[in-house]
């Protein structure tokens, strides 16, 4: 580790923690990585197989099989497991105790709201969530040279002239990210599961959740939505124009 590098974090562990984090910025529905590589994410419904015949079990393994076989780039398939947060449902119930003029009501509102939280938390319910991770690289990420891959080593903070070529390479390979993306979709609609392509809050807000499983129970970004992500994303774009 060089000096530099040891000095940033010795005075800011966040920051140098951050230094090290492959991805550099999220805009336009799209993760960007340090080395000017694009990640689409989508998140993917299920299906209960059991409640199936066995014709459909065995052309829903079918059709799956043919998807696998069809793609011609690789894609990531995440299960993601986290206990189920009803934090938001509590609130609600919160709002319509408060509203009720009947005491009884009201009491009756509270107690079951707070028999709701006490099953979740002790009986531990996970909910699971499904989605594929779908990558284009740019040539130089895709075939680091050697001395590129010691100077990023060496120099793993960013900088304006990195962020500048990684704006350039973005508006060149989104078109075909959007390819891929298509793709994939097409094949998991034959295999009779739901897709949705997770927007710029959202992405924000999952990897949020997955870098900081603990502080993220306790300190959400559930109001992101109000961010102006529109004008950052524009005053990205004009940074190179």
């Amino acid at each position: 580790m060089s000096d530099s590098v040891k000095a940033t974090a010795q005075k800011d562990p966040a920051a140098s923690t951050q230094m090290y984090m492959r991805i550099a910025e999220i805009h336009s529905d799209t993760v960007v990585l340090k080395n000017g590589g694009i990640r689409a994410v989508l998140e993917v419904g299920s299906i209960n197989v059991n409640l199936k015949s066995e014709e459909e079990q065995i052309a829903l393994a079918r059709g799956y099989q043919n998807f696998l076989n069809s793609l011609e780039f690789p894609i990531q398939i995440v299960v993601r497991s986290k206990k189920l947060d009803i934090s938001g449902y509590l609130d609600k119930l919160k709002e319509v105790g408060k509203k009720q003029t009947n005491e009884l009501l009201k009491n009756q509102v509270v107690e079951y709201g707070e028999y709701v939280r006490r099953l979740v938390e002790f009986a531990d319910i996970m909910d699971k969530q499904f989605y594929i991770v779908i990558p284009y690289d740019t040539y130089r990420a895709a075939n680091p040279n050697l001395f590129q891959s010691f100077w990023n080593y060496i120099h793993p903070g960013d900088s304006i002239s990195a962020f500048e070529k990684r704006q350039r390479e973005f508006n060149e390979v989104s078109k075909k990210l959007t390819e891929r993306i298509d793709a994939v979709i097409g094949g998991l609609e034959n295999c009779g599961l739901q897709t949705r392509k997770l927007k710029t809050p959202e992405l924000i807000k999952l990897y949020y959740n997955i870098y900081n499983p603990l502080t993220a129970r306790n300190e959400k970004v559930n109001d992101i939505e109000k961010f102006d992500l529109m004008d950052a994303e524009a005053a990205a774009r004009s940074a190179t124009a």
